[in-house]
């Protein structure tokens, strides 16, 4: 198992003989001083330039053309900017190599030209790591106004509940099976998963003012959910002191809106089955990859002492939902069946306007019903303080390492989410807590629900 701790340390690298003067530090350790550049060139860089970079190449090109940046050059050994440094700029890398620094012991190493050099540098509002020169180099500084029309637009294509057509790779377009699935979806006729009664009773029950012997017989209508409700809040997540042995009190302790949470998440379960046996597999690595992501939203929720942790723990579990009506319209349609790597191939591009449509018309709330849309959105920015979609993106981010998708992603330390968590203090300390905690109660995540 690969954990959140590892994303500091991906293409750990050494200056190879190379010795660079150290920048000054303060009393804490921490780098305080950045070097001048040797130039700075306010010309407007041309548009294929600027459209190379993520997410830049997604704005329109007038957009583009009115971010205001500069090009800024800087000798080998200087000192570009310092982790834990307020910034208002999103930096690339244009020329020469780079060595960032996210702690005393990690560093890793971007060139220009390759994968990484079209990601931002760093994007939060506070720097995630030191960036050292390794040769002579040019920095694009472009405006934070670039996450704010990110951001915008992103909220744009979630600003009515009308359906939007999908947009599937080519290949796929003219895919019987595809085609009618998108036609089904245009016109709202996807058969899409339902929550179990218990769960659907206790939501109606929590918009009236209802008490806690009301909630237990509500939950106690269904058996196997009251005892994983039990199960949970005796579990190492909450480290409880004495043990729970009935309904009622579990709802005691943890009160009625977690409670609530809980029950709400234990009921996914219950969509992700079918009869087809390859599609059954595939539902429950989704379930499992979903547990997984949804036990390091809980955690990160409690360490950050910001975010529910019950909150976190369902839209873990929630964030990929929108692959559901795939895979049920495959067991439906066994005749027109694209086969399994096909489906994964076409997951991306369905994934987040199918579980906003899934989550909408389950009730749930806007907050959670986003989700979906900006799980992978690794430039959105939230605002100043951390927030649910946030600890999602870091979780999100993190279920990918070990896989081959991840060497086109991000490191953690450059998107805004990152900035935002432990109130910008996310340091090897506490990455190390985190990473501590972190099996034990993910194991109890996938022990209970799995």
């Amino acid at each position: 198992m690969v954990h959140f701790f590892d994303l500091f340390s991906k293409n750990k690298t050494n200056r190879g003989g190379h010795s660079p003067e150290k920048p000054v530090q303060s009393a804490e350790g921490s780098v305080n001083a950045c070097s001048a550049p040797a130039s700075i060139d306010d010309r407007q860089q041309p548009l294929a330039v600027l459209k190379q970079f993520v997410p830049i190449r997604n704005l329109d090109d007038s957009s583009v053309r009115q971010l205001p940046h500069t090009t800024k050059a800087y000798t080998a050994d200087s000192v570009i900017f310092v982790q834990g440094q307020c910034d208002d700029c999103v930096h690339y890398l244009l020329e020469g190599v780079l060595e960032l620094s996210p702690d005393s012991d990690s560093t890793y190493r971007i060139s220009a030209g390759s994968t990484h050099s079209h990601l931002p540098l760093n994007s939060g509002k506070f720097c995630g790591a030191s960036a050292v020169a390794l040769t002579d180099v040019k920095i694009l500084d472009v405006s934070a106004e670039l996450l704010q029309l990110w951001t915008q637009q992103s909220e744009e294509q979630l600003s009515t509940v009308e359906l939007v057509d999908l947009e599937l790779p080519l290949q796929f377009a003219n895919n019987r099976f595809f085609s009618n699935f998108s036609q089904m979806y245009r016109e709202n006729k996807l058969a899409l998963p339902t929550l179990p009664t218990v769960a659907i009773k206790l939501k109606e029950a929590m918009n009236e003012e209802i008490d806690m012997t009301e909630a237990a017989r509500i939950i106690q209508i269904d058996p196997s959910i009251a005892a994983k409700l039990i199960q949970v809040t005796n579990s190492p997540l909450y480290s409880p002191v004495t043990p729970i042995n009935n309904c009622h009190d579990a709802i005691v302790r943890m009160g009625l809106n977690a409670t609530r949470t809980l029950v709400m998440s234990i009921s996914l379960k219950q969509m992700f089955q079918c009869n087809d046996q390859k599609l059954l597999k595939a539902m429950r690595n989704l379930w499992h990859d979903s547990l997984y992501l949804s036990g390091m939203c809980f955690i990160l929720a409690q360490e950050s002492a910001a975010i529910n942790p019950e909150d976190a723990l369902l839209a873990g579990l929630i964030s990929d939902i929108g692959v559901l009506p795939l895979l049920h319209f495959a067991e439906h349609h066994p005749d027109q069946f694209a086969d399994l790597t096909e489906l994964e191939q076409v997951i991306p591009y369905l994934r987040a306007p199918l579980g906003t449509l899934v989550l909408h018309t389950l009730g749930f709330s806007e907050q959670l019903t986003q989700i979906p849309h900006h799980a992978e959105d690794w430039y959105f920015e939230s605002g100043d303080r951390l927030k649910l979609i946030d600890i999602v993106i870091l979780a999100k981010l993190h279920s990918y390492i070990g896989r081959e998708k991840h060497r086109e992603l991000p490191y953690i330390n450059s998107i805004p989410a990152y900035s935002k968590l432990n109130d910008s203090q996310l340091n090897p300390d506490f990455s190390l807590k985190v990473l501590h905690k972190a099996q034990q109660r993910i194991d109890a995540v996938l022990q209970i629900l799995a």
